[in-house]
């Protein structure tokens, strides 16, 4: 049986792996190790906080959960990822928005692989029962604001879910779908995954893939493979390529992320699940959301978590950054800022419908949400998905391939792209 590697094991990766097994002998290369929710008291850690004010930078919260990274830009953007199996989707919100019409303009038509996942993952938009009273108020201000708010489909087990607030620190129920699901089924048809794999770059011998180079503290090793899919995501599948001397485009989206917040006596939103509906807006949405990045390092935070509400908006930028093993550059065009000052006045209208002064808004830290789009699918890959840079025998399945910022959670159209790129590994790498 052939050899594929797949790099990866967020949402691009083990669905690639789930997919692949049986027909290739799938190994999967994670630089990250085990994932586990936090497991820690937030009150605890709070108090922690109190005395001395936020914590110095947004990089120490790793120092109290491990599988949270944090770095910044060299224009200063905080970057938020997640380090362990399951990538990102373990620290993710959970919410199953599809957002393909980008890729359906250029003719790639993804309904078949949607009505899969349908079918597959425990999707609900159903959970109104756990949104707290100033969710419920916030969602009526909206919808008589002609906003059109929708609750927002959930990947979750609704039996299991307790509505704790917690989805992004890793669900401490199992109610919260992510990519180890997939991860798992792969394994028990065969698959390995080996984790602590930091792939390095793609050998490439006479214009095909041979395998890949990854590193373990100071051991190198080579794995060999006839099929290499790269699903390292938005920041770390361009470097790869880079690496293996494969040019990416300077066309990097993060979809910033930056909180509108307000003081609200006893408001309890960082113990509600978060994004408990959406507004869609030309190029942004809001959703409510609690920002612990926010609260442990943004000094306008200042009140207890409890007594804090806040509104997010995820913008949709521009297409203009790079990522390279030098680091990440993303400035935000003058574009970008006026869509961004426009969705900060549309969330301070809502928390003025809702009797909040100027005097108890506050913002929180800008960051980057969701990287992708530095090897843009166009018409001409609409059938194979496959770059005529890259190898016959190697692919890409993640954001990489989006075409434009979403300004929306991915997760869900991931999983569809990289559900119909394994298919086309199939058909033309097999």
């Amino acid at each position: 049986m052939k050899r594929a590697v797949v790099v990866g094991s967020g949402a691009g990766g083990s669905t690639v792996a789930r997919e692949l097994q049986g027909d290739f002998q799938v190994t999967v290369l994670e630089a990250g190790g085990s994932f586990h929710p936090f497991p820690r008291s937030l009150s605890m850690i709070e108090k922690l906080k109190k005395p001395a004010g936020p914590f110095l930078n947004e990089s120490q919260i790793q120092w109290i959960f491990p599988a949270m990274k944090v770095s910044k830009t060299r224009d200063g953007m905080v970057l938020v990822k997640g380090i362990g199996e399951g990538g990102t989707t373990t620290l993710s919100t959970g919410s199953a928005i599809r957002q393909d019409q980008d890729l359906r303009a250029i003719g790639i038509d993804l309904d078949v692989e949607f009505e899969e996942l349908a079918r597959e993952l425990p999707i609900s938009a159903d959970h109104q029962a756990l949104w707290h009273v100033p969710t419920r108020e916030a969602f009526t201000v909206c919808a008589d604001m002609g906003l059109r708010p929708q609750p927002t489909p959930k990947m979750i087990r609704r039996e299991r879910c307790a509505g704790c607030g917690r989805c992004v620190l890793g669900c401490p129920r199992g109610a919260k779908w992510d990519s180890r699901d997939y991860l798992e089924q792969a394994i028990a048809e065969g698959a390995a995954l080996v984790s602590g794999q930091k792939v390095r770059q793609v050998v490439i011998e006479d214009g095909r893939a041979t395998g890949v180079v990854a590193t373990n503290g100071r051991r190198t090793q080579l794995y060999p493979a006839e099929l290499v899919v790269l699903a390292a995501g938005g920041f770390g599948t361009p470097v790869i390529l880079q690496q293996s001397g494969i040019a990416c485009q300077s066309s990097l989206f993060v979809d910033p992320v930056l909180c509108v917040a307000t003081r609200w006596e006893e408001a309890a939103q960082n113990r509600e699940m978060p994004m408990p509906f959406t507004v869609q807006r030309e190029r942004f949405m809001i959703s409510p959301y609690f920002d612990f990045v926010s609260f442990f390092f943004n000094s306008r935070w200042k009140y207890p978590a409890g007594d804090i509400f806040s509104l997010m908006i995820k913008l949709a930028d521009t297409n203009a950054g790079t990522v390279s093993p030098r680091g990440v550059r993303k400035p935000l065009l003058e574009t970008d800022r006026v869509r961004l000052e426009e969705a900060v006045n549309c969330c301070k209208e809502i928390l003025h419908k809702l009797g909040k002064a100027d005097a108890d808004i506050f913002l929180g830290t800008l960051n980057a949400g969701h990287p992708g789009g530095m090897l843009p699918l166009t018409q001409r890959e609409s059938r194979t998905l496959h770059h005529g840079c890259l190898p016959p025998n190697l692919y890409v399945a993640d954001a990489t391939l989006f075409p434009n910022s979403l300004g929306n959670p991915p997760i869900l159209t991931i999983l569809a792209l990289a559900k119909r790129i394994a298919m086309t590994c199939r058909e033309h790498a097999g």
